[in-house]
């Protein structure tokens, strides 16, 4: 598994992250925070059953604004957002698993244009 180099907000538009495999994804904010890891976002999976999550009503001011960014341990970022929002916590290997996902999609757009 890869862990970051260097990982840098570009101006509330997207995150830059730098791997120690010399890879480098840039995450839209609205994809991180749209596929946020939390049980709120995706729902809760209790004895093989899945629990939608509750509905959010609108969104709030800030929703794709990044307050801070902490390091939790050696395996993972926890982003705050302006929101209030705070209770996803982003494993190297899921962010990995994002920007190889971005990877493809973005090759095939560049084949389709």
């Amino acid at each position: 598994m890869a862990t970051p180099k260097k990982i840098k907000l570009n101006d509330q538009e997207s995150l830059t992250i730098v791997w120690d495999n010399d890879k480098t994804h840039t995450y839209p904010l609205t994809l991180l925070r749209d596929e946020s890891p939390d049980a709120g976002n995706k729902g809760e999976t209790i004895l093989w059953t899945h629990y939608p999550p509750p509905d959010p009503g609108p969104d709030k001011p800030g929703k794709y604004e990044i307050a801070n960014i902490k390091k939790v341990g050696n395996y993972a970022i926890n982003i705050l957002w302006k929101d209030g929002e705070s209770a996803g916590i982003y494993s190297w290997d899921v962010l990995e698993k994002l920007g190889e996902f971005l990877d493809i999609k973005n090759s095939l757009n560049d084949k389709n244009d």
